[in-house]
């Protein structure tokens, strides 16, 4: 996918905040009197240096009226900006969230394909870090960009009622700083857009570690990935240092420029009262003094915002990777006549599937199958030959490139995915169990399921057990993907969650290869009350497991090579008979 250009991020930025438009013009509001205050105060603070005519001729009464004014007006201006940041704040972590709520929300209807295609660190760096990094940009934005840009025109006006000459030399000197910032503004935003790009890197190698240290640990390689972190890091390093130092040039920059505003300022305004015949302007001591404190206010805004034009540089490139996100094309959308798969019996069957991650590497070629309902279909064969890949195809998971998958009669692609996957329990090799309780892990699939139940459930699994010797026994707290427990007792729970939501049609992938031998032989049992009527279909390499299958499909290469009882396989003496006998072999 292409990338965006930074105009088309700040339209859709601004799509974002137009909801809270209502916030936005009272914060435009708010920064007219923090301006007004902020201008003010110069001409009341001239007026008093005005009153002091000559040594024993100075105006007490007027001065202390103008005092208190001068009070009055700060004290306003500090609560209109007290409550712009307020605002501000409000906005922006408005949009945050509204931004992070679609991303999450589109994260959870992207294809698989997209998921096994991306490092889970990148996405979840686009989601959290680049999120973060664009709310600060668009704080500072709000924050300085309306006060800012008033504070300039307010002061422009202001110095030429004052002294028009003063008021040009300003006018014409000032935006070089604007130059400046712009020039190195684009040229800095491709290396904040690399520098969201290595973080993301870093962000997903340093969660694959953190999944797979004991992998790293029984293999030695912590000297090799520390290495291979510290090549990330050092890239990171460089590219966080060089768009620092480009973007950090803009402060100096500016500032230089706003010392020249300044010393002519001063400088043309003490010519003006030393020769007022050069510069024939109404000028006074507390004019010039109104002057240099202006042209502090007009020149300190174009610093302010070259910072910000910085900050959205990071911003922006943040933003680009969170709408790129947005931008993925979902799954394939359920049809607008989809229905909802209800009272299913469990007839499933492929009708000519054909199959393929990647269309140049064919997988699963025109293949049909046919599960009555209640029967026990068993899916074999060697690593790779499209075991898992058929699991996909039944949960919809992935649809096929041509040919149809049918439940009942009615092609899968014609219901919802969510009443289709409704009606499968799965058990998977890979488990996943959230941070919670033990019973909150047991309920995911039926959270009105009553203690009595869970507990049925469990003990129907053979989980009960282990779960009473737990500290707190189903109120057990434990953290992300199961805490301490063994793979085996998590592998228990996922199987628990099955027994407890009995639905029509059963997808067991290898869901007892984490148990041993002992409880597995209960949990068979366990499993064979548990698919007496629902169609079932289970993958195994132990093919001990699936002696008792209706079916036994046996793949090779995404094909069905072989299919029968156990009992007619072995008569046949084919693949089956071979991979059979490699695993009992004496």
């Amino acid at each position: 996918m292409a990338a965006l250009s930074k105009k088309n991020v700040y339209k859709r930025v601004l799509r974002q905040i137009r909801p809270y438009r209502a916030l936005v013009v009272l914060t435009i509001i708010l920064a007219l009197v923090t301006v007004a205050g902020n201008l003010w105060a110069p001409i009341i603070f001239g007026d008093v240096i005005d009153l002091i005519l000559e040594p024993g001729n100075v105006d007490f009464d007027g001065m202390v009226y103008k005092f208190i004014l001068l009070g009055c007006v700060i004290a306003a201006t500090c609560i209109a900006q007290w409550l712009m940041s307020i605002i501000n704040n409000r906005i922006t972590y408005e949009v945050v969230k509204d931004i992070r709520a679609e991303a999450f929300a589109h994260l959870q209807i992207l294809p698989l394909n997209y998921i096994d295609s991306h490092s889970y660190g990148d996405i979840v760096s686009r989601n959290i870090a680049d999120v973060d990094q664009f709310a600060d940009g668009l704080l500072m934005g709000f924050t300085q960009l309306f006060t800012g840009v008033l504070t300039i025109i307010g002061t422009l006006a202001l110095m030429l009622a004052l002294n028009w000459i003063i008021a040009l030399i300003v006018f014409f000197i000032t935006p070089l700083s604007l130059f400046v910032a712009r020039f190195i503004a684009t040229r800095t935003y491709s290396m904040f857009i690399a520098t969201s790009r290595i973080r993301g890197e870093q962000t997903a190698f340093v969660e694959e570690m953190i999944d797979n240290l004991k992998v790293v640990q029984a293999f030695n390689r912590e000297d090799e990935n520390q290495k291979l972190f510290d090549v990330i890091n050092e890239d990171l390093t460089k590219a966080s240092l060089k768009s620092i130092f480009y973007s950090s040039l803009t402060n100096p920059c500016t500032r230089f420029v706003n010392s020249i505003v300044y010393a002519a300022v001063a400088l043309t305004g003490a010519l003006t009262l030393i020769f007022p015949a050069v510069l024939p302007v109404a000028f006074s001591a507390g004019k010039l003094t109104t002057l240099l404190s202006y042209s502090n206010q007009y020149t300190k805004p174009f610093n302010e915002i070259s910072g910000v034009v910085t900050e959205l540089q990071n911003a922006v490139a943040c933003a680009a990777r969170i709408y790129e996100l947005i931008d993925e094309p979902a799954q394939t959308p359920d049809a607008p006549d989809a229905k909802e798969l209800e009272n299913v019996r469990g007839d499933v069957d492929f009708e000519g599937v054909t199959f393929s991650y990647d269309p140049q590497k064919p997988l699963i070629r025109d293949l049909n199958i046919s599960a009555k309902a209640g029967q026990r279909v068993a899916i074999v064969g060697p690593t790779g030959c499209g075991k898992t890949t058929l699991i996909n195809l039944l949960m919809r998971f992935y649809d096929p490139q041509s040919g149809k998958i049918t439940v009942d009669g009615l092609d899968t692609r014609s219901v919802t995915r969510h009443s289709l996957r409704r009606n499968y329990g799965m058990v998977l090799q890979d488990t996943w169990l959230k941070s919670g309780t033990i019973r909150d892990n047991i309920t995911i699939g039926a959270p009105d399921a009553t203690d009595e139940e869970v507990i049925a459930a469990a003990k129907a699994a053979h989980a009960h057990n282990f779960i009473m010797q737990l500290e707190n026994g189903y109120d057990t707290i434990i953290g992300e993907d199961g805490g301490n427990l063994s793979q085996g007792q998590k592998q228990l729970l996922c199987i628990t969650r099955i027994m407890l939501c009995l639905p029509p049609m059963l997808i067991l992938d290898e869901a007892t290869s984490s148990i041993d031998t002992r409880t597995e032989m209960r949990i068979q049992n366990a499993f064979a009350k548990l698919m007496q009527g629902r169609t079932s279909f289970i993958v195994a390499h132990r093919l001990s497991t699936i002696k008792e299958a209706d079916i036994i499909l046996v793949m090779k290469d995404g094909n069905i090579i072989e299919q029968g009882s156990h009992d007619e396989l072995i008569q046949k003496q084919g693949f089956y008979y071979t991979l059979y006998n490699s695993q009992f072999a004496k």
